[in-house]
């Protein structure tokens, strides 16, 4: 019943400061400021990249944001996902038995109902792509069960658990599933990964911060364009193989706190049970 990744919350001590970075880095434009009450309390700067969101969350006094700053540095607050069916989506909600609270035209749903991963849904919109990436296609939730989590999700959303993906790494250092939301129409998906390694990022994140959200990962048709942007800034990225057109992740410090993982349209299919649909590797000159 999900449609896509539609958008990430960031806590950022300065909303403005952190729009001119989405811009610098992506390319992206503001498309949207107002505030949001309790229990939050907010400056809600909302910029566009590609056809997907960013919330970016300046404190407005005491609330859950200034709460997270004061313990936090700056960094992700939570995901966002679409859907065709915000209705079906709330009775489903509330038949799996999890609180939303509605804001505005968003259901927000706090991580303790979930898996650690807060959650806004809103219904879907179409957008005209802006800057130098396409859309949003996975958000990371690291988990203490991933099967669990994956029945878990599958319940609360009415998602199709036989269009779910196994995913394992011993690079990074963990195992997991891709619930995703209409393959191969669409690569939208939450990953939900169990780390069975603390020495790896990941593991370490997961000791620190439990059950919670990790990084996001964005499509783009010119990588390259991006790493040249963040060179410019001498911000920190590495790349993500060992061709340029490839991708990238782009390190939390150049993000307002937010890892992201960048990777060359459809080549995530490779690790999505679809690699007939990854491009090739360019030939080299």
């Amino acid at each position: 019943m999900l449609d896509q990744v539609d958008r990430m919350l960031l806590a950022v001590h300065d909303g403005e400061f952190a729009s001119a970075t989405f811009n610098a880095v992506l390319g992206a434009e503001k498309v949207l400021q107002d505030k949001l009450g309790a229990p939050y309390n907010v400056k809600r700067t909302v910029v566009q990249a590609g056809d997907s969101q960013f919330e970016l969350l300046e404190p407005d006094g005491d609330g859950l944001i200034a709460e997270y700053l004061a313990s936090n540095r700056e960094g992700i607050f939570g995901a966002g996902f679409s859907t065709t069916d915000p209705e079906g989506v709330e009775q489903s909600l509330k038949s799996a038995g999890i609180a939303s609270e509605r804001h505005g035209n968003q259901l927000w749903i706090e991580p303790e109902q979930t898996r650690g991963m807060r959650t806004v849904i809103q219904a879907s919109e179409s957008r005209s792509t802006v800057g130098l990436v396409t859309h949003l296609y996975e958000v990371t939730n690291i988990v203490a069960d991933h099967q669990e989590a994956a029945d878990f999700y599958a319940r609360a959303f009415s998602l199709d658990q036989s269009r779910f993906s196994p995913i394992d790494s011993s690079m990074w250092g963990y195992t997991g599933t891709l619930t995703l939301f209409d393959p191969p129409a669409k690569l939208d998906r939450i990953e939900i990964t169990q780390t069975n390694d603390p020495r790896k990022a990941m593991g370490r994140f997961y000791d620190k911060h439990g059950s919670s959200v990790y990084m996001c990962f964005m499509e783009t048709d010119d990588a390259t364009a991006i790493q040249a942007r963040l060179e410019e800034r001498e911000a920190r990225w590495t790349p993500t193989a060992d061709y340029p057109e490839a991708g990238l992740f782009i390190h939390p410090t150049a993000l307002h706190g937010m890892l992201m993982g960048i990777s060359q349209t459809g080549r995530a299919w490779s690790w999505s049970s679809r690699p007939e649909l990854a491009p090739t590797r360019p030939a080299r000159s």
